[in-house]
């Protein structure tokens, strides 16, 4: 799929599901995005401890959304967020499992960002039936790349 059939699903999806920014994606229209669209921005909105100790995507720009101990909102995000990405790019956002993601692509629509996705899956993706994440969906089930620190 080229990037403008990945952008046309994901706006389909984002209008079935009656989101309030762009569109939604799979991990790997993402990952193919990041690839080949110039403007694309990968955004990891999760919390440091889980960049340090869960893994890291390459080339992906990180700013907390909820900040670690306590999942504390940072008041600071749309200000990190417009230090960091343009707001003419093409932002991705990326979490555990899809919900801090969708919340900071409907924050940076609302300051203005003009086209924003959330990453469905997240990187680690939904529990399995033993309650662990990372066997059933996500990006780094997808195999897409990713690093350990």
């Amino acid at each position: 799929m080229n990037t403008d059939d990945i952008l046309k699903t994901a706006k389909q999806r984002g209008t079935e599901m009656g989101l309030p920014y762009a569109g939604a994606l799979l991990p790997s229209e993402a990952h193919q995005l990041m690839q080949h669209h110039a403007k694309a921005r990968l955004v990891d909105v999760r919390s440091r401890a889980e960049w340090d100790w869960v893994g890291r995507v390459p080339d992906a720009v990180e700013v907390e959304l909820l900040a670690w101990p306590g999942s504390r909102a940072n008041p600071a995000f749309l200000q990190e967020l417009t230090q960091k990405v343009p707001k003419d790019a093409l932002v991705m956002f990326l979490c555990r499992s899809g919900g801090r993601s969708h919340n900071a692509a409907a924050a940076a629509t609302q300051a203005g960002f003009g086209e924003c996705y959330n990453v469905l899956e997240g990187f680690e993706g939904d529990r399995d039936a033993e309650g662990h994440r990372g066997n059933l969906s996500g990006w780094r089930f997808a195999g897409l790349p990713w690093v350990q620190s």
